[in-house]
């Protein structure tokens, strides 16, 4: 189920700050309440090997993020204890130390079950012992959402395990939905800040594949 278009779901979820605060994160209520973009991006585990990278990744980008009146929240299906273990491990040996922005902690996978976004291969009742059996590893893959400041997503992806994000992508669909909000006009294939727009009309796309 796409939630593009669509407002994103209000939930409550468990978070750690990276002092180690236990938190409640509502990814609606962070973009409507405060009047900004947020970015949640998803990752399978903690103290593996392509999700550190990522999260340096978009630390490092953070004051990009931030020029933009954007929320970066990182989440995972593992405790606020193993995430705040992470937090302390350092990057020589493979830690998020130096993460500055709020991970989720969807240990009761109750909002990446509504996403659709865990990597179940198929679920079986066990009528014997009255269970539900799931075949997979029923954590997530590496889902990103793009929110606005009406809590609508405006952007979705989903990459497999062993795939790495571009965070400058990110930026860029940031920059390209801040300026269709503010200039009216649409972002063509390949748009930047600072390259020509276009107007969602016949003769605006004309004149753009003219120039």
């Amino acid at each position: 189920m796409s939630f593009v278009g669509k407002k994103f779901p209000s939930i409550n979820v468990d978070a750690i700050s990276e002092m180690g605060d236990n938190l409640k994160i509502n990814i609606f209520e962070e973009a409507t309440k405060n009047n900004k973009k947020v970015l949640l991006f998803w990752y399978p585990k903690d103290f593996t090997f392509v999700c550190p990278t990522e999260l340096h990744a978009f630390q490092d980008a953070l004051p990009e993020f931030e020029k933009r009146n954007t929320i970066v929240v990182g989440a995972s299906c593992d405790t606020n204890e193993v995430h705040f273990a992470w937090l302390n491990t350092p990057k020589n040996n493979g830690g998020i130390e130096g993460v500055t922005y709020p991970i989720l902690a969807d240990t009761n996978r109750n909002l990446s079950n509504i996403l659709g976004i865990l990597d179940i291969e198929s679920t079986q009742f066990d009528e014997e012992n009255d269970v539900l059996l799931v075949e997979g590893s029923n954590v997530t893959y590496r889902a990103t959402y793009l929110v606005d400041e009406t809590g609508k997503v405006f952007h979705e992806s989903v990459n497999d395990m062993p795939l790495g994000r571009n965070v400058g992508e990110y930026l860029r669909l940031i920059d390209a939905y801040t300026h269709v909000q503010t200039k009216g006009e649409v972002c063509p294939a390949n748009w930047e800040e600072g390259k020509e727009a276009m107007f969602a009309t016949r003769e605006g796309v004309a004149n753009y594949l003219n120039n």
